[in-house]
Order: structure tokens, then C-alpha cells, then sequence
């Protein structure tokens, strides 16, 4: 049985916890973020070095401090397969928007290399200078839960999460970013995400379909003119 004083420890610590989630999940400083309504509207080049998981395959779930953004948010292992194939479909997003010169995520990271001398944030503007482009978009895969079943029943619905950030090659600044995190539900489970039922053709999507209906609204606005 546990004793009062444990339970009272226990509740007292999933309470900071919680409050360290909304305190450093919402704080931004100091990184530097320049909101979108000031995009600068010379950008015409992006490189798109694409996704990485948040953590390997070989770490354990945890928290997970974003070294762009600041944000602090729960995360899984994923696999290197996963943030390529993303990364692809985001290139192919973003061609068919017609709004950059791209530079593809095979050259791109190609020139990406971070190490524990360089953060993050350095080693993507120095990859934006180094193929002069003028911003390069790079994001996190937080979570990537494959459905169990077939596109007419399930026994576990995809559940994905993952972030992008564009990032300035003249000052590292974060001109623009956005996440993306859903678990696919029935319409009788949600009647309110009607859009993801129709985009779906009233099927269970795979983790990549699912990924793919959030990528294209997210480019639709960092697409959008200036």
C-alpha cells in the first residue's frame, strides 16, 4: 500500500512536470522568431534539408527540447526510413506549389552536418549560404505510430506528430513555422475533423498517407504570397 506522503509526492511531481511542459513548450526565447506577417519577400531560393527524428531508434521515448524553436514536447523513436520518405514527400509538396527554386534534400544534406561545436541553428544557415539559398526548411518527426489493419478496419489507428521550421540564411532567424500532430479517428469518434474523413476517402490512412494531408496544408501557408 502506498503511503499518504508518496502520493502526496507523486501528484506534486506530475504537476511541475506539466507545468514544465506548458511553461518551456510555449517559450520561444531566446531563440530568435520573426513572425510570418514579416517574411521578407525576396526569398526565393529554400533548401529543403527535410526531417529528422526528434530522437533514433535506439533511444528510449522522452521529452524532447527542440534546438530551433524551443518548444519541449513528448517524443518517440523514429526511424531514418521515415524522416527520408518525408522529407521527399515534403520536396514534392513544395515543387508543386511552384513558389521556390528549390534546392532537393538529397543535395541539401548533403552540405547539413551538425556536431557538438555547431548548433543547429549554424549548421542550417551555413548550408543555406553554402548552396545560396536564402532560407532552408529543416523539421522534426516526434512521432510515427503505423496503423495496425487495413485501409477498412483497424486495430490501432496512425498517430503521427512532426514539426517544420524555416529557417533565414542571412541571420538564422525562424521566418516561419508550423506542426502538425493527429491520430486518425472514425467520424463518429469526430464529427468536427470532417476534412481529414473526406481527404481520406472515408478509409484508415497509413502513418505516410496521414503525414502527407498535413504536409500539404502546412505548405499551402508557407506558400502563400508574402
Amino acid at each position: 500500500m502506498n503511503h499518504p506522503r508518496h502520493i502526496e509526492v507523486l501528484v506534486a511531481m506530475r504537476i511541475t512536470i506539466s507545468l514544465l511542459v506548458f511553461v518551456f513548450g510555449c517559450q520561444t526565447l531566446p531563440y530568435q522568431y520573426r513572425p510570418k506577417q514579416s517574411l521578407p519577400a525576396e526569398i526565393e531560393r529554400v533548401a529543403v534539408v527535410g526531417f529528422y527524428g526528434a530522437l533514433s531508434a535506439e533511444e528510449s521515448p522522452g521529452l524532447f527540447h527542440c534546438p530551433l524553436c524551443g518548444a519541449l514536447f513528448m517524443a518517440e523513436p523514429v526511424p531514418d526510413n521515415v524522416a527520408r520518405d518525408l522529407s521527399f514527400d515534403l520536396y514534392t509538396c513544395l515543387q508543386a506549389s511552384h513558389r521556390y527554386a528549390l534546392v532537393s534534400p538529397s543535395q541539401a544534406r548533403e552540405v547539413f552536418s551538425g556536431g557538438p561545436s555547431q548548433s543547429v541553428t549554424s549548421a542550417l544557415q551555413a548550408t543555406a549560404k553554402a548552396l545560396s539559398a536564402d532560407a532552408v526548411l529543416f523539421g522534426y518527426v516526434y512521432r510515427w505510430r503505423e496503423r495496425a489493419g487495413t485501409a477498412y478496419a483497424v486495430s490501432s489507428a496512425a498517430s503521427i506528430g512532426f514539426d517544420l521550421h524555416l529557417v533565414s540564411s542571412e541571420d538564422g532567424a525562424i521566418l516561419w513555422k508550423d506542426s502538425f500532430t493527429k491520430t486518425q479517428l472514425s467520424l463518429s469518434e469526430n464529427v468536427l475533423d470532417i476534412s481529414t474523413f473526406i481527404k481520406s476517402g472515408s478509409k484508415w490512412l497509413t502513418a505516410r498517407e496521414l503525414a502527407r494531408i498535413g504536409m500539404e496544408d502546412m505548405i499551402k501557408e508557407v506558400c502563400q504570397p508574402f
